[in-house]
């Protein structure tokens, strides 16, 4: 891999720019595979708080939990578990919303997906950096007083 600057050079670089082109490249990413399967990201959230949860999750639960998700918002989050039900991937039971087999189904789907798509964009990066990395940008968020979901 070839690098667009020397350190020197890196070492001035707006990290607006490179967060936000980092952010689009890995959220196009996941997204594009998520697609080929006929499902959006927020789609993809709410399918992941209903599984493992027999006795169905709150609706109104799973979408302030989700409602920071790249400013999707709680109607955001309302849309895709509305579209989940109108594909029977989901069913409601009062305000409780359950996984159908077929939504279990595709879960575990795009679950291996995810770990694909993971690997790809950690590819060549250790555990140790990708830390680092998470550490600093936690760092500059907090010097200038941002907002943090804790996912």
């Amino acid at each position: 891999m070839e690098y667009s600057h020397d350190d020197a050079a890196l070492a001035g670089q707006p990290i607006g720019y490179w967060a936000w082109a980092a952010h689009t490249a890995a959220v196009t990413h996941i997204r594009a595979g998520l697609a080929r399967h006929g499902l959006s990201q927020p789609q993809w959230w709410v399918l992941n708080q209903l599984v493992g949860h027999a006795g169905g999750r709150d609706r109104a639960e799973v979408a302030d939990m989700l409602k920071g998700y790249l400013d999707t918002g709680a109607d955001g989050i309302g849309v895709a578990a509305d579209d989940l039900l109108d594909r029977g991937l989901a069913a409601a039971d009062g305000d409780r919303l359950h996984i159908t087999a077929d939504g279990a189904a595709l879960h575990a789907t795009c679950a291996a997906l995810q770990v694909e798509m993971r690997a790809r964009i950690h590819d060549g990066i250790s555990d140790e950096e990708y830390v680092r990395t998470l550490k600093v940008l936690q760092r500059m968020i907090h010097n200038v007083d941002g907002k943090m979901w804790h996912h």
